[in-house]
């Protein structure tokens, strides 16, 4: 009688483990998808479009869009570069805090100047305050 006592709370154990582990995934997979909603959805923002502007040869459409503060604390622009010869999705440019306004500006067909930041297009993008050049 006492061996049967011994394996239910062995079972017992094994059952409080696994509910453990399910809630902890489960936590986990929450906490994932609100991070990702908050910082890296582009969705959220798509309503606030600012500006928009395409490329003197067509090649490419920069759509700004601004967040007005809510999640940020302080108001934040986001550039977003689409490609309309080719099948790619967009890609973020640009990214600023304490911002309101855009104003966009083409060089060449693939040198924009954004808020007074001048960006080499597709490669070059504008976030934390440095230009990054993306590694071919």
């Amino acid at each position: 009688m006492g061996i049967k006592i011994i394996n239910r709370a062995n079972k017992n154990y094994k059952v409080e483990i696994a509910v453990l582990f399910i809630w902890f995934f489960a936590l986990t997979i929450i906490l994932s998808y609100g991070i990702h909603w908050l910082f890296f959805d582009m969705n959220r923002f798509k309503e606030n479009l600012i500006a928009q502007s395409t490329s003197p040869d067509g090649t490419y459409t920069i759509n700004v869009y601004v967040s007005d503060g809510e999640i940020f604390f302080s108001d934040l622009i986001i550039g977003e570069l689409v490609f309309n010869k080719e099948e790619k999705e967009p890609k973020i440019i640009y990214w600023k805090f304490a911002e309101e306004k855009a104003n966009i500006e083409w060089v060449n067909d693939h040198t924009v100047v954004i808020n007074d930041i001048r960006l080499d297009l597709p490669n070059e993008s504008y976030v934390k305050g440095r230009v990054k050049r993306k590694r071919l």
